[in-house]
């Protein structure tokens, strides 16, 4: 069934393409046509055309078990991380950041009402959490949402609040929209955030903006410890100021980038 106030310009076959692409995400792999059929709501001859397309592609790959995606389906989210020019960009600065602090550091950028994970560097720890590029959180419940949803306008932030998050995790405890508006408040005034336990318990996280050139926030860095190794007051006295080094830097080198002429020498 088309959807409703698509345009005549919509393309409803490569919609659900993209649906199906979509529904690996928050259920267990490997899934059945009839799974992907129920999760996307097509019709079960739909699904199949749809995985048989995936498969010519190299997207796919049925067996026995039932459908998985393949490691090229990362073409897609790596297409636009590397055209922006952040991961790059930020890398360097995350791998310094995270041998000074010992800790895991990430960038990500908001979509709706969640985040997505653009760039990580890990520390090998016993205990961990299992955050990938890629990855998308509810953003009010995380440091780094919290950065980037203080720093939308009124309008904007309501109508992120608003919208349903496609994350598979949810947060521990649901707060008034009030609730969250004050502390973002809050977050706006001092330029910061943290987080103690909120998505994931024993995790406490600190967030700063990451701006461009002009001071529009572009994403956000956290640096993720262990509670068991680094207290709150210690959070915020001691891996707060590098992770502010950190952002600044990053921001410094994605300005330089995007103000350097961009252009095309043709061999002759």
């Amino acid at each position: 069934m088309p959807r409703e106030d698509a345009g005549p310009d919509f393309v409803e076959a490569l919609a659900r393409g993209l649906d199906v692409l979509r529904c690996f995400g928050s259920r267990p792999v490997p899934m059945s046509l009839t799974e992907i059929a129920t999760a996307t709501g097509l019709a079960r001859p739909t699904a199949r055309r749809i995985v048989r397309t995936l498969e010519t592609l190299g997207y796919a790959r049925t067996s026995p078990e039932g459908v998985v995606l393949t490691p090229r389906v990362l073409e897609l989210g790596v297409a636009y991380t590397l055209s922006s020019g952040l991961w790059e960009v930020a890398l360097p600065h995350l791998r310094e950041l995270v041998e000074r602090t010992d800790q895991a550091a990430s960038v990500a950028e908001l979509d709706g009402s969640d985040i997505i994970y653009v760039a990580r560097v890990e520390v090998p720890k016993v205990v961990a959490v299992n955050i990938k590029v890629g990855m998308r959180l509810p953003a009010a419940s995380t440091a780094l949402g919290k950065v980037l949803l203080a720093s939308l306008g009124d309008g904007a932030l309501r109508a992120a609040l608003r919208t349903e998050t496609r994350s598979p995790h949810r947060a521990h405890r649901r707060r008034p929209v009030a609730e969250v508006e004050a502390e973002l408040r809050e977050v706006r005034a001092r330029g910061w955030a943290s987080t103690d336990g909120e998505v994931a318990p024993g995790i406490r996280s600190v967030a700063a903006p990451l701006r461009d050139g002009d001071g529009r926030t572009v994403a956000a860095v956290n640096v993720a410890a262990l509670a068991a190794e680094v207290g709150p007051r210690e959070l915020v006295e001691d891996l707060l100021p590098l992770l502010l080094r950190a952002t600044g830097a990053i921001g410094r080198d994605y300005e330089l980038i995007h103000a350097a002429p961009q252009r095309s020498v043709r061999r002759t």
